[in-house]
Formats: C-alpha cells, sequence, structure tokens
C-alpha cells in the first residue's frame, strides 16, 4: 500500500511541476501553426495526420486501430519536410489536421508510460542531465524527444530490436518505445478522441540530447513500473545488440 501512495504521490507532485512548466499553447489556429512552424525549425520533418471526429477517426478505415494518430498519406515519409512554407499550407488548408514528426532522420522519441517517465525525469533533472523537449500525451505516454543514433558506421552499436518501435507494432511494446528508423509520433499540439491532446511540457527550446544519456535512467525506470504493476508483465524490454 505504502508503495503504491507513494508512487501516486510523486505522480501528482511532478504532474503538478509539469503543468506549472508547460509552455503556453497559445489559442486558436494562429497559436498552432506558430507550434508547429517552431518544430520545423528546430529541425523536425513534419506531414499532416488524421484528427478525431468525435470520438473516431477522421479516416474512412472502419475501426482504425490508431485513431487520428496516424498520417494521412502512405508516402508519409518522403513527404515529410520542415519547408515553413508548405507547412503553413498544410496548416491553413487543413485546420483540423494532426501532424506526425518522422523519427531516424534528424530525432529520435522514447516513448515511456507516464509514471516511469515521470520518475525518470525527476531523477535527469535532479542529476543535472539535460533532458531536452518532453511532450506529454493524456491517453498515458511521455514523449523523450533526443538526437537520432542514425545508422551508425559500426553496426555492433546498433540495435534493431525490441526497443525499435514501428507504428504497426506499438500494442506489442506496452513499455519503453523507441521511436527511430521509419517511425514517427504525434507532434503537439495536437488533439485526441475523447477530448484528450498531446501537448509540450519541456518545449523546444531545449536542444536534442544523445538518446544514450537518457536510456539507462528510462529503462530502470520502466524496470520499476513493471514491478509495482503485475499488469504490465511485458512493459520493460531487454537491451539487446545485434
Amino acid at each position: 500500500m505504502s508503495a503504491e501512495l507513494g508512487r501516486t504521490g510523486l505522480q501528482g507532485k511532478l504532474s503538478q511541476w509539469l503543468r506549472g512548466r508547460r509552455p503556453k499553447e497559445a489559442a486558436g489556429d494562429g497559436g498552432r501553426e506558430a507550434l508547429l512552424l517552431a518544430a520545423a525549425a528546430a529541425g523536425l520533418p513534419l506531414a499532416p495526420a488524421a484528427h478525431p471526429a468525435g470520438y473516431r477517426c477522421s479516416c474512412d478505415r472502419v475501426g482504425c486501430p490508431t485513431p487520428a494518430r496516424h498520417p494521412v498519406s502512405f508516402a508519409w515519409q518522403t513527404q515529410s519536410t520542415t519547408d515553413r512554407a508548405q507547412i503553413e499550407r498544410w496548416a491553413r488548408h487543413q485546420p483540423q489536421a494532426n501532424f506526425i514528426t518522422a523519427t531516424g532522420m534528424v530525432h529520435d522519441v522514447m516513448d515511456v508510460p507516464v509514471e516511469a517517465g515521470l520518475e525518470a525525469l525527476e531523477r535527469l533533472l535532479g542529476a543535472g542531465i539535460e533532458v531536452g523537449p518532453v511532450a506529454e500525451s493524456d491517453d498515458g505516454r511521455l514523449l523523450f524527444f533526443t538526437l537520432t543514433r542514425g545508422t551508425p558506421e559500426d553496426e555492433d552499436e546498433w540495435w534493431p530490436c525490441e526497443l525499435d518501435c514501428h507504428p504497426e507494432t506499438m500494442d506489442e511494446h506496452p513499455g519503453l518505445r523507441w521511436h527511430c528508423r521509419g517511425s514517427y509520433v504525434l507532434v503537439p499540439p495536437a488533439q485526441l478522441p475523447g477530448d484528450q491532446s498531446v501537448h509540450w511540457v519541456r518545449g523546444l527550446e531545449h536542444p536534442l540530447p544523445d538518446p544514450l544519456s537518457l536510456l539507462e535512467t528510462l529503462t530502470d525506470a520502466c524496470a520499476r513500473y513493471v514491478g509495482e504493476d503485475p499488469d504490465h508483465s511485458s512493459a520493460a524490454w531487454p537491451l539487446r545488440r545485434h
């Protein structure tokens, strides 16, 4: 009981702290467009995505498995851009659209359960480690934006393993999801079904860190999250190098 209360109390305090530090997101289309252009200026390639239609997705797919979370074009990888004029056109012509950012080009994203992410964030900041931008998804995920690992010359330094998350394997990775080559995440501001959103809690004014500087703390936090909650027995994946 005390462990559960301790974790709940920590989450509540950190959630209040994050809300206090959340960058102000201006209301209206102008604020949305400004945040998208700021993301592009920081080097994040963007492409239009679906948006909520009530509790469903704006796409025509019956029973869409990722409502309001996926690109609208199958060519999203080549379509993704940081071009200001193109993003302005998309934002103004598709005022309801969410946007995804393609990972593995300039940046990666480490995507963890919010409880584990809040614990890791406190530890990282307390240790004086540069965390970089962090977004929160109201469906219970915290997204840590980092520099991309790209394709190291020495393939022993790369691990195409369980940590390497692709959009179609999201449900298989309830713990740490490492979005890199061939993956994407929603970029704030984004709306989800059920009046939920994806929003920045640490903005893009923070430089992108090396992912390896965060990895150990994030995996440790996910392991503790699994140990405290037996319903998430597959949440932490081992690090294996090929």
